[in-house]
């Protein structure tokens, strides 16, 4: 027989050909493509079709084998699943017989262990060989009762944390597993926005294979290492204001972000330049987790650590986040969405409170006095009067030398202001962390920031709380606070009686009147009588016709002996006179016919009845008829005569939460601030 032996061109067609009837349709039209430049190539290019058949054979030969195996896979892989669903039919049957005993095996393993499923897939797992435990534990990373705390580094060259230092946080009670799982579920749902979450809470890297710690009762987490101390633990080094300025290598770039400009100064300065940059850190991370629809529920000083890598403060696992859940706009259950939402919100904020005064004032750090800080706002008293309370409470002698008032009063009492808007004990009331980040205290000078009308309220009231506690008044002192004074009548946020019926009720101490001041120092009076605090107190009688009852209580010390003026020890007194008013609305013009008022003010004129006087001295001047004249004298000499002659109050001019500004006949004005040492 005759044998054909096809040329090397019909030989490199007949392959593309063969090519182009194996390869699936997705593929033809390349093929076809390969086929006509491979024509072009055999029939204009001769002299070169040798050197292209030898290359371009191997290459043929491997397309030709790949579209085939492709080919076939795909015809075995429908077969696959054309048996697949014929037996899924056949077990039908069967799976809905063995569910009953699958769910009790379900139920059995994951009240004795930890059950390993697809929602741990986006972490990574771990064994315990695959580190090597320190034998030390850091201060900083205390666990609970029910958890077991090791530091691990991690010595598999094939992982990627591999030489990396890590926490290894066994945890043994089901509600410690819990918490795990939830810290490990919290990292799949905030994944997409890696970076805020790496940079603002501590990374969970994964969790350890039960079956290799030889306790398949526990779960193992494995998450990052972020120093050795804690937040609280730093706060108690003697030395740490200045380890944790070279802990965040504060520089000039640093100190920009917000807003100052200088580095170093008095302890003072560094200190709140140091809060500012913590404090906006955390609540940061805190509007990070709230964003996207978590309230973290454990903001505490031992929670909080500080990365000296990226110089972040780390929120913790997140064990404890809870959701504030997903509504859909039809749903008729937003309501209560939208308050749990801000319930769980205002406690992160009350929280993030209690990190700042801890911060600001290290005393507070004494369970002692902290519990007494939080029985004072569990008791319903309003936060503005933290700092008259805290007066009476920390020592202001402490080793701290009362770094914490200098802060807090500076901007005019702006840190005072934050303070109280964080622990309000209404949550509608309490600041959410974007308004924290934009208040006056949290931004250093370079920043310009537009305070709100109730910002400037408070500062001209610290502002004249500061200067009445110089104690020495000059004539540029006495008219600046006369001044003030009127700017924050001009300000009254509470001009109608009907605002008064529930601000005013409780004690008032007195600061400062712009009448005469007459003390001891010029004088030679029969008695020396030494003032002490004056207070005066309303109590509500009736709502409907806006009664009131009003005190006034006058604390005293007779000074015995010629060393008065060094030795202030005496017999104490006291002197009450009280009197009932009665709250009408009025203008200025009607009620002090003076012309350096403005008329139409609005003020809250008091009606006044009789007036009762009582008085009380120790031992031995108790039995001292001419002693007890000559104090009474002496006391009216001192106190503004509208205190002991209650009925020369008229009107009052200014209400807020924490200030009381009267006006009296002669247009004096008294300034009281509320006292919560009676209440």
């Amino acid at each position: 027989m005759l044998e054909v032996i096809p040329s090397s061109n019909e030989r490199f067609e007949l392959s593309i050909i063969r090519i182009v009837r194996g390869a699936t349709l997705s593929n033809r039209a390349s093929s076809y493509t390969l086929l006509t430049h491979a024509r072009f190539f055999s029939t204009y290019i001769t002299p070169l079709h040798s050197f292209f058949l030898q290359f371009l054979s191997p290459i043929v030969d491997g397309i030709f084998n790949w579209s085939m195996l492709k080919f076939c896979s795909r015809r075995i892989n429908d077969n696959y699943f054309r048996k697949q669903k014929s037996e899924i039919k056949c077990l039908a049957s069967e799976e809905s017989v063995t569910r009953a005993s699958e769910s009790e095996e379900n139920v059995s393993a994951t009240s004795s262990g930890f059950v390993e499923d697809d929602d741990l897939s986006h972490v990574m797992k771990f064994k315990m060989s695959d580190f090597k435990i320190h034998d030390r534990v850091s201060i900083g990373l205390c666990g609970r009762g029910n958890e077991v705390v090791y530091e691990a580094t991690m010595k598999d060259p094939r992982s990627p944390l591999y030489n990396t230092r890590v926490v290894l946080r066994r945890l043994i009670s089901a509600q410690a597993k819990r918490r795990g799982r939830r810290a490990i579920e919290v990292l799949k749902r905030l994944t997409h926005r890696r970076l805020m979450y790496l940079s603002y809470a501590m990374n969970v890297h994964g969790y350890v294979c039960s079956s290799t710690t030889g306790d398949n009762d526990s779960f193992t987490l494995v998450h990052g290492y972020h120093g050795s101390f804690s937040l609280r633990h730093w706060l108690q080094q003697s030395d740490w204001l200045p380890t944790l300025e070279a802990t965040l290598a504060l520089d000039e770039e640093s100190v920009r972000r917000v807003g100052d400009d200088t580095i170093g100064g008095p302890a003072v300065s560094r200190q709140l330049r140091l809060i500012r940059i913590l404090m906006r850190d955390l609540l940061i991370g805190v509007n990070y987790l709230h964003s996207h629809g978590l309230a973290h529920t454990e903001l505490r000083l031992e929670n909080l650590h500080i990365c000296p890598v990226d110089r972040h403060i780390k929120v913790g696992i997140l064990g404890n986040a809870a959701d504030f859940h997903e509504y859909s706009p039809d749903d008729s259950k937003m309501g209560s969405y939208m308050d749990r939402r801000q319930m769980m919100i205002a406690f992160d904020m009350r929280c993030v409170g209690f990190v700042l005064a801890k911060m600001v004032s290290r005393d507070l750090m004494d369970p002692l006095i902290f519990s007494k800080f939080k029985a004072f706002l569990s008791k319903g008293n309003d936060p503005s009067c933290l700092r008259e309370f805290l007066m009476h409470v920390v020592n202001r002698n402490s080793s701290s030398k009362n770094v914490g008032f200098q802060i807090l009063d500076r901007n005019w009492g702006a840190g005072w202001n934050l303070l109280s808007l964080l622990l309000a004990p209404k949550p509608s009331q309490r600041i959410s962390c974007l308004n924290a980040l934009r208040h006056p205290f949290l931004c250093g000078p370079r920043w310009r920031v537009d305070p709100p009308m109730g910002m400037i309220r408070w500062s001209l009231g610290s502002t004249v709380v500061r200067i009445t506690e110089e104690y020495i008044y000059g004539k540029q002192q006495r008219r600046r606070l006369a001044h003030f004074i009127e700017l924050m009548e001009m300000l009254n946020p509470h001009s109608k009686p009907k605002h008064w019926l529930n601000l005013l009720p409780g004690t008032w101490r007195l600061l400062y009147s712009t009448g005469r001041h007459i003390g001891l120092t010029l004088r030679q009076p029969p008695a020396r009588v030494l003032i002490g605090d004056v207070q005066l107190t309303v109590s509500k009688l009736s709502k409907l016709n806006a009664t009131f009852s009003v005190a006034s209580d006058i604390g005293f010390t007779v000074m015995l002996g010629q060393d008065w003026a060094h030795d202030k020890a005496g017999v104490s007194g006291n002197m009450q006179n009280s009197i009932l008013e009665k709250l009408s609305s009025k203008k200025w013009k009607n009620i002090i016919p003076i012309k350096e008022f403005p008329s139409s003010l609005p003020v809250a004129k008091l009606v006044t009845s009789d007036v009762e006087v009582t008085m009380s001295l120790d031992e031995p001047l108790s039995r001292d008829i001419e002693t007890a004249q000559n104090v009474i004298q002496e006391v009216r000499l001192q106190v503004p005569p509208e205190l002991f002659d209650l009925s020369k109050i008229v009107c009052g001019t200014y209400l807020d939460s924490r200030l009381l500004v009267l006006r009296c006949v002669n247009g004096s004005a008294l300034l009281f601030t509320r006292s919560i040492l009676c209440e």
